[in-house]
């Protein structure tokens, strides 16, 4: 990897993007096609890589500075690379984001206007352990036309460089501009980057609430992101018990180490008898360490929950458990406690469904779902940048429609403001029109 300084890997991405902006296509398309058959072709190189990280990392695990969770996180394997490749694949066949005209409004016979969809420009990034999240945001990146600047977690950092490596050469080959994608590494070059706010269009953080948050009290560059993945399950009165012991299980068990993965389990306590011993007895099965308020512990023999626990990320197999009297104290729990990622209502009553999915302010409101569907590939986006908490611009996965912006284009024929000023001002038309915005598009009629 090159050892240039920040800015000008920062320069050189900006002068990429612009370049970016106007590439084909089917020339970004091809990209991704040669980013993904180059993965296929190093699984052996990129598991060596990847091998020395884990290694360093669960002796780090042993002397108790990592978690299980942050180990698990970092492994790759030959059936994950075969994800990764399909990921990108995935992102590949998506409907291109850039161009597409959101808009059309006629302001006067030939004098039309045109809201287009562009790339934001230099998006940069700072990741978790999880090696995979750079062969993602790569391929986001690339895919809506936007150069990325790429800073992935020491722990990653064997593993980052060889898919860095890997996705440049692959690129290179398939005619991209050089520099659209820059990689990192020092830690002061971060707080470099958040000073860019003249070259860097959008800043997008994955990793802990503490992370974060630093990274948006820092900048005056956009942030999206969000600080923690505390997730809720409630088991309604109404609820399909075996449903709901079935999707409680799969939001905390299937894989706990990510943010979507549930933290809170609420139980309506016309149901708490019947439903907590099962559900209970399958979390201490699968090591799921427990804790519950004092109408919980009425029921089922779990540790007592303490305040912090309800606003807790634990990312790992831990879940507090509340009993609640009514739909709006399990409404009211969330509110106070939630991070305002993803909730879910187990329940048959349709009403009540609607009430929790639109009283509550999270980016994914589920009813009858696991909290784990909050994916952007699940989504069916190709892949997600990160999830973004905050109302502005994008919600919930951010995939390649969270990576543009849009511009206004106007195709006109030699008009004048003066025309529609003054006394004798002609008025405008402002009329509504289904067309496709093309350059030169009057010109052609």
């Amino acid at each position: 990897m090159s050892e240039k300084p920040i800015e000008t890997k920062v320069d050189e991405a900006q002068t990429a993007a612009l370049e970016l902006a106007t590439l084909s296509d089917e020339r970004r398309r091809a990209g991704l096609e040669a980013i993904a058959d180059a993965i296929d072709e190093h699984h052996d190189e990129i598991l060596a890589a990847n091998e020395k990280d884990v290694t360093e990392a669960e002796k780090l695990l042993e002397a108790g500075e990592y978690s299980q969770a942050l180990v698990d996180r970092l492994k790759l394997s030959a059936s994950k690379l075969e994800d990764i490749s399909e990921m990108v694949r995935s992102v590949a066949a998506q409907e291109d984001p850039l161009e597409k005209t959101l808009e059309a409004r006629r302001l006067d016979e030939d004098l039309e206007l045109y809201k287009v969809a562009v790339p934001i420009g230099v998006v940069g990034t700072v990741f978790e352990s999880r090696p995979d999240a750079l062969v993602q945001i790569a391929a986001l990146g690339l895919r809506s036309g936007n150069a990325v600047i790429l800073k992935g977690g020491s722990e990653a950092a064997h593993s980052n460089r060889v898919l860095f490596e890997i996705i440049e050469e692959a690129t290179a080959t398939a005619d991209v501009p050089d520099g659209w994608a820059q990689q990192i590494e020092a830690r002061e070059d971060v707080d470099a980057m958040l000073a860019m706010d003249d070259s860097i269009d959008l800043l997008m953080p994955r990793g802990s609430s503490a992370f974060v948050s630093y990274i948006q009290d820092n900048t005056s560059i956009p942030v999206l992101g969000h600080t923690e993945g505390v997730c809720h399950v409630f088991v309604d009165g109404e609820a399909n018990l075996e449903m709901a012991e079935e999707i409680a299980f799969d939001a905390k068990v299937q894989y706990p180490a990510v943010c979507n993965a549930v933290e809170t389990l609420l139980v309506h306590e016309d149901v708490a008898t019947d439903f907590l011993p099962g559900i209970v007895e399958r979390y201490e099965d699968a090591d799921v360490e427990l804790r519950g308020d004092e109408a919980t512990r009425e029921v089922v023999d779990v540790d007592p929950v303490t305040d912090d626990d309800w606003n807790t990320e634990y990312g790992d197999l831990e879940l507090s458990i509340k009993v609640v009297d009514s739909l709006s104290a399990a409404m009211g729990h969330i509110t106070e406690y939630g991070s305002k990622h993803t909730e879910s209502i187990v329940t048959e009553d349709a009403d009540r469904a609607a009430r929790f999915m639109r009283g509550l302010d999270s980016a994914s409101v589920y009813h009858n779902a696991s909290t784990r569907f909050a994916d952007g590939y699940r989504y069916g986006l190709g892949a997600e940048v990160g999830i973004s908490t905050g109302k502005i611009h994008a919600r919930g996965p951010v995939g390649l429609e969270g990576l543009t912006t849009y511009k206004y284009h106007l195709e006109g024929d030699g008009q004048l403001v003066a025309t529609y000023a003054g006394e004798d001002a002609k008025p405008y038309l402002h009329e509504e029109f289904d067309a496709e915005w093309t350059p030169g598009r009057l010109s052609e009629k």
